[in-house]
């Protein structure tokens, strides 16, 4: 599976476990149609592990925690079982692992599908896959989306409760010249338990700030310039973005060489990675106009942006799911060839500019992917500034290329 791709469910019981190179806790919330759990009971995970239809099975580190999803005793309503998994380690990121859940006939131990989410970085918490219910059946979806304030995070976003645990007290100043108290009548204070109750994870250590590139940020603070490889999530105020934007793309000749003409195209796709249409200066209007292209540059010379494509997030079909703007040298031109490369995204109703990404090396390739722009499952868009060359000189040689950076 990949990211937004879903699958119906042909067995009433199904497990899901997520296996990884190091120890992950895995968990499950039990959501209704507002996205949120009714109560701290719907978290499922290892200090919880029963819920109405959900059940968490450790793996005893010698196999993969899993969760365990009966729909037919789901209460009604419920709409999702989100599956989430976190490294066991304190402060662990799922920077070089690649965490795969296995979606399994819970009776017959049958695999019914698979997920490695792609591309992962900073990340302290996922959420993996969701079980949900649409139109009176169960489907299986992946998800893919990563936190960075660890599987607490991922609690307090759906309603669970997460309390802090106290602050130990000050032990009194020694005084030397007290005679030792005897250890008999040393008072003895057991330790804190990890959790205060039986449905608060354990809060994490504040996590550090990202590693530049890495992370995930929102709109809340303003203009977001981002580097290379870092996401930005297109959410403001708790409100996804979904009107209209346009994507920007520019670049000057570098050293003051010719005029250089290059070709900015997006690509859309569904859930399979599957392309589905691509609008460039041949072909101005694709999916009933919810994206346009304003037509070619031939030379690149002026200020603002070259080329502009505009996307009405709003309008665009269910079945896309990921975009991937690209910039091409028909004429192959190279990149090394190119100063001042950017791609910015602008809000098309005020002209503010949300989100810019700078590109700030070339290699001697024809082609290179800007920016994607993934749907998440909870409806909201991320864009993951790229920067990556390939050799490609039309939009026709970007889609295989795009697809496996989705």
């Amino acid at each position: 599976m990949t990211p937004g791709s879903n699958i119906p469910l042909s067995t009433a019981r199904v497990t899901v476990d997520v296996a990884a190179p190091v120890r992950l806790d895995v968990s499950g919330l039990l959501l209704t149609a507002d996205g949120k759990v009714r109560s701290d009971e719907d978290f499922i995970f290892y200090n919880q592990p029963a819920g109405p239809g959900v059940a968490y099975a450790s793996g005893g580190g010698a196999k993969p925690d899993a969760i365990t999803v009966d729909t037919a005793a789901v209460p009604p309503d419920i709409e999702k079982i989100v599956v989430t998994a976190s490294p066991d380690a304190a402060g662990q990121t799922f920077q070089g692992i690649e965490p795969t859940a296995t979606i399994r006939d819970a009776d017959a131990g049958a695999v019914l599908a698979t997920f490695t989410p792609p591309q992962l970085g900073a990340e302290t918490a996922l959420v993996v896959v969701e079980i949900y219910r649409r139109g009176g059946a169960w489907k299986a979806r992946a998800v893919g989306q990563g936190y960075a304030d660890g599987l607490a995070g991922i609690a307090t976003d759906f309603g669970v409760t997460v309390e802090e645990p106290a602050a130990a007290p000050a032990a009194p100043p020694q005084q030397p010249a007290a005679p030792p108290t005897p250890p008999a009548q040393a008072p003895v204070t057991p330790p804190a338990p990890a959790m205060q109750t039986p449905v608060t994870p354990p809060a994490p250590p504040v996590p550090p700030a990202p590693a530049p590139g890495a992370g995930k940020v929102n709109l809340d603070k303003g203009r977001v310039s981002l580097q290379k490889n870092q996401t930005v999530s297109l959410v403001k105020g708790g409100r996804p973005l979904l009107s209209q934007v346009r994507m920007g793309l520019g670049w000057e000749p570098a050293f003051r060489g010719r005029d250089i003409d290059l070709d900015a195209s997006v690509i859309a796709y569904g859930a399979q990675r599957n392309p589905i249409d691509s609008c460039y200066f041949g072909k101005l209007t694709i999916l009933n106009g919810a994206i346009r292209h304003s037509g070619d540059n031939l030379t690149g010379e002026g200020g603002g942006d070259d080329e502009v494509i505009t996307v009405d997030l709003g309008r665009l079909p269910q079945e896309v799911t990921g975009l991937v703007f690209t910039v091409n040298s028909f004429s192959g031109q190279k990149f090394t060839e190119v100063a001042k490369a950017y791609c910015r995204l602008v809000d098309a109703a005020t002209g503010e500019e949300l989100v810019r990404f700078d590109l700030t090396h070339a290699e001697p390739q024809t082609g290179v992917m800007m920016a994607k722009l993934i749907r998440q499952f909870s409806g909201e868009w991320d864009m993951t500034a790229m920067g990556d060359f390939v050799k490609a000189r039309t939009v026709r040689n970007m889609v295989e290329p795009g697809a496996r950076a989705l």
